[in-house]
């Protein structure tokens, strides 16, 4: 393995464990939210999280890209430039796999039965009480289905990556785009390789998520 592609694989699995993580932090409390408190902000809100569904990556890229740049407002706001490094490859990467964390750990939230709640309230167990003990063992398949799934995703990022982070390597030049710099160079066997292996791991990844989340919905 060459240099170059040890360091695109380093930084895209750097890049998927720390934006899987982030998401769990910030997004299961944001899915206990949506559920707890439903309305036409809540309404508002998922529409918004699910918006990188549906938005070709480009466009999301753009919109970072032209935020984070040298005269976006979220450098004039904070005297910082975060496109074209990993800070601003890392917050990309969080808003485009977004909705694959939420989106399973609203599942699991809206399916849990509120009598085991109403039955830990009874046991005088206070908010955070409940929360440990009671709702995260009893959703914990869609948490860890939520979590693989966008470590899973952000494997195999292009548009947005390509666009916010640029191609630098060794800094912001991941797996998906070394191998279109394989193939703008026509060094075809090599991106060949390179996407069979993503290929291989991307499919390994799905197998286990299914499997792991077939378990723990059996233990809970």
């Amino acid at each position: 393995m060459d240099a170059p592609l040890r360091e695109a694989l380093l930084l895209t699995l750097n890049l998927a464990t720390v934006t899987s993580g982030l998401l769990l932090l910030i997004g299961y409390p944001l899915a206990l939210w949506l559920v707890r408190r439903p309305g036409w902000i809540s309404t508002v809100l998922r529409a918004v999280i699910n918006l990188p569904l549906v938005l070709p990556p480009t466009v999301l890229g753009y919109y970072l890209l032209v935020s984070l740049g040298r005269n976006g407002f979220v450098t004039d706001l904070t005297g910082v430039q975060l496109a074209f490094s990993y800070p601003g490859l890392l917050i990309g990467s969080v808003l485009y796999s977004l909705p694959f964390a939420v989106g399973p750990y609203v599942s699991a939230l809206e399916g849990l039965d509120p009598k085991y709640e109403d039955a830990a309230r009874a046991l005088a167990l206070n908010r955070w009480q409940r929360l440990r003990f009671v709702v995260l063992p009893l959703t914990l398949s869609g948490v860890v289905t939520g979590t693989a799934m966008s470590f899973a995703h952000t494997l195999g990022e292009f548009g947005v990556v390509l666009l916010v982070g640029g191609n630098i390597p060794g800094e912001t030049r991941t797996a998906a785009i070394y191998l279109f710099d394989l193939v703008q160079a026509l060094e075809y066997e090599r991106a060949g390789q390179l996407a069979f292996g993503l290929l291989v791991a991307s499919a390994a990844l799905l197998i286990l998520i299914q499997v792991l989340g077939r378990r723990l919905a059996v233990r809970t």
